[in-house]
């Protein structure tokens, strides 16, 4: 895997490769690999070859746990081929963040929560803790935070989508 990316997204979506991403979001950022950081499909080898086999042969996938994908990216605009990247949830965004993965924009499209405080969208159900995360990630690293199931529907930024939940 070429170290040499031009990270086109940074999202959150729990159900990481799907319709979404393949027929929306790669089109539109004409991206030409995927990274998918995630413990869990990286530590099984049959999650791995299911995400791998729904991905079309003419893209580069990676998949990749979250100790390992900081250890060896780094966030750059320009340079090499088109990367999304995806994580499933967005502590584990927030923790790349942390540990030195540090972009810029996070494009949140598809998180549910059982114990959800807040639905912010159709797709977007976020419970106390995501919430927390999310202001931290916002203020002190000035990350612009969106929500935004495909690249024709609208975006809504974060903190119009918590205002009243943050000024309670």
């Amino acid at each position: 895997m070429s170290k040499d990316l031009n990270i086109a997204l940074v999202r959150v979506d729990s159900r990481l490769v799907h319709g979404q991403i393949l027929e929306a979001w790669v089109p539109f950022i004409k991206a030409k690999c995927i990274i998918v950081v995630n413990d869990k499909v990286a530590s099984d080898p049959f999650l791995e070859t299911v995400i791998k086999m729904a991905v079309p042969s003419d893209m580069e996938v990676t998949i990749s746990s979250l100790d390992e994908f900081v250890q060896n990216y780094t966030f750059t605009h320009g340079n090499g081929k088109k990367t999304i990247v995806l994580f499933s949830t967005i502590a584990d965004a927030c923790k790349a963040f942390d540990r030195g993965f540090h972009f810029d924009r996070l494009n949140v499209g598809n998180v549910y929560n059982n114990e959800y405080k807040v639905c912010c969208s159709s797709s977007v159900f976020l419970c106390e803790d995501e919430i927390t995360t999310l202001e931290n990630l916002l203020k002190e690293a000035g990350v612009f935070v969106e929500l935004q199931r495909v690249p024709k529907g609208r975006a809504i930024n974060i903190k119009e989508a918590l205002k009243d939940y943050w000024h309670k």
